[in-house]
């Protein structure tokens, strides 16, 4: 807690940037603010000249930055940044069973997802997401170098009805994920929920277990769902019912289920949505680059359905950049609707942090920039050259290259990235890790 001694303030951050972007509010900027942490918490809001009553073990003065909530990564499989480029331009059923899952069961083991996914931190750390969730094999080993780098992590453990490497069967997904949320369930962190793969990869008694369990547990749900319009003609055809249709059924939709890309939806499945609070996850790029096609949002958030943003994997992305997601979906809404006003700046960056916070189920710790909430910020500068003129720092933010300038990011009050340097993974080593499984990966082509 922060100390008061003769009208004296003592924490452990003060940060003075040019800008404060709260996103309480829609649209709203703060000007001549500044922001202290103490204890990992927001502990102040206060006006610039009042700062002179504060003394804090680090100060940082940031006149040429906008400070604002770190952005929230809500769908992903970070160590696939191992598979980036090796299987572009491609259908996504060609892709996933011709290249992805193939390669999956000759490669897949503790150490490609170690090294994976700390390249894909390093990313995400370096270009503004500050918490990301993922879906991929060994999850207690992406929980633990997310801990060892210090970044915020939901787990969607993956499960699925046919072996993989680091499974054999649907029982044992699951008694290994909830083994893994045991470990880790007093990490602050890391989260754990169910990651059942889709509807077409799990049969109905998979997902009625899973949704019993859920229920039992009190925790969330996240499912690759309606993707593309082969997947719901797919479910059509083998079950009279569209695949969101079935996840009501099982009792798998409500409001801790986190649907993934929703790409192919009609008046009734939004309507469904709306009944049920079930969340969406946008993948704007993943989407485009797979020809899966585009998530009506404009509609979903006209119906007052929440939505957050996710990257995908690398490996249909290519990048885990989630400032270049934000311009995508804004100028994808824009092109989806033929109304240039949908879809506006200010909008996708509250989708990027408090729409994704909510997603998660984190809405009360992190997303804003509100005292008493987790010290989860980010600095970008917005000093270069390319980014002048400054007439609108939303603009500046969504529609420039926004990622590239982030200079520093706390996580619960520590600093992870500082003057555009990672401070909790090493370079060096990484790279050299990531080379050798380049060299291995190439001989797959």
């Amino acid at each position: 807690m922060s100390r008061i001694t003769d009208g004296i303030v003592t924490v452990d951050s003060i940060i003075n940037p040019g800008w404060v972007l709260p996103i309480t509010r829609c649209g709203e900027i703060l000007k001549e603010t500044s922001v202290a942490i103490t204890d990992g918490i927001i502990s102040h809001i206060i006006p610039r000249e009042k700062s002179k009553n504060f003394i804090s073990k680090k100060n940082f003065e940031l006149p040429n930055h906008v400070l604002l909530p770190g952005l929230i990564n809500c769908h992903g499989h970070a160590a696939m940044s191992l598979l980036r480029g090796l299987a572009d331009d491609i259908p996504l059923e060609s892709w996933l069973q011709n290249i992805i899952w193939p390669i999956e069961r000759k490669y897949i083991s503790e150490t490609f997802v170690r090294d994976g996914t700390e390249l894909a931190i390093a990313e995400m750390l370096l270009s503004g997401t500050t918490t990301f969730s993922d879906m991929y094999f060994f999850p207690e080993t992406v929980a633990d170098v997310a801990i060892k780098s210090g970044m915020r992590c939901q787990i969607s453990f993956p499960i699925l009805d046919f072996p993989s490497n680091w499974a054999e069967s649907t029982d044992e997904y699951l008694k290994k994920g909830l083994a893994m949320r045991d470990n880790f369930r007093h990490v602050d962190l890391i989260s754990t929920i169910f990651g059942p793969h889709s509807t077409y990869t799990l049969n109905e008694s998979s997902l009625v277990n899973i949704s019993t369990l859920a229920s039992e547990l009190d925790i969330g749900v996240q499912i690759h769902l309606h993707e593309t319009n082969q997947e719901v003609v797919q479910g059509l055809a083998k079950n009279d019912e569209r695949p969101i249709e079935t996840l009501l059924k099982v009792g798998l939709l409500g409001p801790k289920t986190q649907c993934v890309h929703m790409t192919e939806l009609n008046s009734e499945d939004i309507k469904l949505l709306n009944q049920t609070g079930a969340q969406v996850i946008h993948c704007p790029e993943s989407n485009m680059k797979l020809a899966s096609g585009i998530s009506p949002i404009n509609k979903l958030l006209d119906a007052d359905i929440n939505v957050g943003l996710g990257t995908d994997g690398a490996a249909s992305n290519n990048d885990l950049d989630l400032f270049g997601e934000l311009k995508s979906a804004a100028l994808l809404a824009k092109i989806n609707t033929m109304d240039a006003t949908s879809l506006t700046a200010a909008e996708a960056l509250t989708l990027g942090t408090l729409g994704g916070a909510k997603v998660l189920g984190m809405d009360k710790s992190i997303g804003t920039i509100e005292v008493g909430k987790l010290g989860d910020l980010i600095a970008v500068n917005l000093d270069h050259v390319a980014m002048q003129p400054i007439h609108d720092i939303f603009s500046q933010l969504v529609y420039l290259n926004s990622g590239s300038q982030v200079t520093h990011s706390w996580i619960q009050g520590q600093l992870v990235v500082q003057d555009s340097k990672l401070l909790t993974i090493d370079q060096t080593d990484l790279r050299q890790r990531i080379l050798n499984w380049q060299k291995l990966l190439t001989n797959e082509l």
